[in-house]
């Protein structure tokens, strides 16, 4: 498998090919810590999520996206809606050559108890991080801008 490349706000990103991509996104967070998956197609790690298929709505994407990542079943009543990431520098760019900006719909759970995770062909290993080992990590530059925000709201909660 090639490559992916995550872009944002890189002025060498190439410019898209395909019309934009939505998509959802989730922070899964259990005993202080958030979830992310290392991902098989660029040795960085992620959140959880993926594309809008035509037929769903946004909840139902990520409900179906952390299933299919993780194993993990959510219920409407237990996900959260928390911002829409739509600046245009929110680029990936494709082994295949296809080159999309993403639009991700942001999504927030916390989960009562110890998951069994199971990894899907697309990671490598799902991992809960304490916020500070997030600091330190690879991340996809697509999922920058959310980790930003992330690290703001620790900010915030603290004062």
């Amino acid at each position: 498998m090639g490559q992916s490349t995550f872009y944002y706000k890189n002025a060498n990103a190439p410019e898209p090919n395909k019309p934009n991509h939505i998509g959802s996104t989730i922070l899964i967070n259990y005993d202080g810590k958030v979830l992310l998956e290392s991902r098989k197609d660029s040795d960085r790690w992620a959140f959880i999520g993926g594309g809008l298929f035509l037929n769903e709505t946004l909840l139902e994407c990520v409900k179906r996206e952390t299933f299919e990542e993780t194993g993990i079943i959510l219920f409407d009543e237990d996900i959260e809606f928390c911002k829409l990431y739509d600046d245009p520098s929110i680029i990936i760019a494709y082994p295949d050559g296809n080159v999309i900006r993403s639009i991700m719909a942001l999504y927030t759970t916390t989960l009562k108890k110890m998951p069994d995770l199971k990894c899907s062909e697309e990671s490598i290993e799902l991992r809960f991080f304490a916020r500070e080992e997030l600091k330190n990590i690879k991340i996809v530059e697509t999922h920058t801008p959310i980790l930003e925000d992330y690290f703001t709201a620790e900010r915030t909660e603290r004062n």
